[in-house]
């Protein structure tokens, strides 16, 4: 009897706790921001984002996954049953993600829920951006630094920080303006052949990408193109200035047009991040460098795939920056292996079965740490490269002989950049730090906290 009795009052109060369980599960709603959103970031935005809407369907922010694709509508509002989203995402043998594991029975579950209370937006609204052109972001500590260029003619120093590019005077002395867009992070910037535009990719991670362009003289932006829905790197020019060239953080290289931000090539050769772009001189083709360890030709007009130029099954390791030879089809490439190589852009001799580096024209020595930034000196003489471990060094390209070297970061060197007339290095890294060096001797000059700490 005693245990009769036992059992049904454990029957009973696991009732209960099941009762009040699902009483504060149904009083605390779905939320489009913390529940449905990162679900939709993880198995669906590969496909379904802005730049390349598998059956016309974004699902990158609200209002796209609102308007629906090629089908309709993705939801209809308080009726899941009538939701095309749910019968695509659900049954024994749901037809979505396409090419990923299927949704949990309690992701679906919140789907549902979703819908059902009315599939309300709670993202915050950009009108309320607390950070625009007349409301600078505010620094209690300095960014790191991911991305430096100079004007060509030697005027400016362009400098990443968050949500902006940061313009200085070139030696160090004065901030000039401030360039605030809506990407939180600025990965690579680079000027016009004319000076008149300063153009920085970046984007704000697993949201979109965003290439932005702005005038020079004015500081007003000329044009924000988005694309993807991760960061693009390793931005480049054409020579005429009519393209822009980016990687991106979902395996592809992309090429858009900068009078109307349309895109004319996406390529989709590599395995992983495209880090680096370089146009060839006449701006024909396009060199890709990614974290798979290949390096990529393609023609810009036709979108077809050239060359392997690199021996990338040699295990070199990912690469993490490229940098065209300003006066020559030659591209130098780094990474993980430490080793920077300088190629030849076009292949000169039969590729045989052996996959031998046929285009190699140098290999310059192992660095102290893997490489994450190199560049050019302005006639092509000089390159310098930014280890891991702080450490930058500068080489004769002639023949590959060490003219300088220099300690300034303590933790990793992310960006350089020469001065036109050759005789300074700038240098950022990860303390925030912009640092300029004498080309010549390696010693520094000057270092400087390029943003103001504290103020607007």
């Amino acid at each position: 009897m005693r245990t009769r009795n036992t059992k049904a009052i454990i029957a009973y109060l696991i009732g209960v706790a099941c009762l009040v369980s699902s009483a504060l599960a149904s009083a605390e709603s779905v939320r489009y921001t913390a529940d449905i959103l990162p679900i939709l970031k993880r198995s669906c935005q590969g496909c379904h984002n802005p730049a390349d809407p598998a059956a016309g369907l974004a699902v990158t922010t609200h209002a796209e996954l609102s308007k629906g694709g090629a089908s309709g509508p993705a939801f209809v509002a308080g009726n899941p049953d009538e939701s095309l989203l749910i019968r695509l995402i659900s049954g024994d043998k749901p037809a979505m993600p396409k090419f990923a594991k299927p949704l949990t029975p309690e992701e679906v579950d919140l789907f549902r829920a979703w819908i059902t209370e009315g599939a309300q937006d709670d993202a915050p609204s950009t009108q309320n951006d607390p950070i625009n052109a007349v409301q600078p972001p505010v620094y209690t500590v300095p960014p790191v630094i991911s991305a430096l260029a100079y004007s060509p003619d030697g005027k400016t120093l362009a400098v990443s920080g968050f949500r902006e590019v940061l313009l200085h005077q070139s030696d160090g002395s004065g901030l000039i303006a401030r360039l605030v867009g809506e990407a939180h992070r600025i990965e690579s910037i680079t000027f016009s052949t004319d000076g008149a535009v300063v153009c920085a990719v970046g984007g704000t991670p697993a949201q979109f990408g965003e290439a932005q362009l702005w005038n020079a003289q004015t500081h007003g932006l000329i044009r924000a193109i988005r694309s993807t829905y991760d960061n693009l790197y390793g931005v480049s020019l054409s020579a005429d200035g009519k393209y822009l060239a980016f990687g991106c953080g979902d395996k592809t290289a992309r090429v858009v047009s900068t009078e109307d931000g349309s895109e004319v090539l996406k390529f989709d050769n590599h395995s992983d991040w495209v880090f680096g772009t370089q146009f060839s001189q006449d701006g024909s083709h396009v060199v890709t460098g990614s974290r798979d360890g290949a390096l990529k030709l393609v023609n810009v007009s036709s979108g077809q795939f050239i060359d392997d130029i690199n021996a990338s099954n040699k295990g070199f390791g990912g690469i993490n920056a490229i940098a065209r030879h300003p006066k020559t089809d030659q591209v130098l490439s780094a990474g993980i292996d430490r080793v920077p190589r300088l190629y030849r852009i076009f292949r000169e001799t039969t590729r045989d079965i052996g996959n031998t580096d046929f285009n190699l024209v140098r290999e310059f020595e192992p660095q102290s740490g893997s490489v994450n930034a190199v560049c050019f000196n302005a006639d092509g003489s000089r390159v310098a490269i930014g280890a891991a471990n702080g450490e930058t060094r500068i080489y004769n390209v002639s023949d590959g002989s060490l003219v300088a070297s220099m300690q300034g970061d303590d933790v990793c060197v992310f960006a350089l950049a020469f001065h036109p007339d050759g005789t300074r290095l700038a240098v950022g890294g990860f303390d925030g730090k912009t640092r300029l060096f004498d080309a010549n001797t390696g010693q520094l000059i000057l270092a400087f906290v390029s943003v103001p700490i504290g103020i607007q």
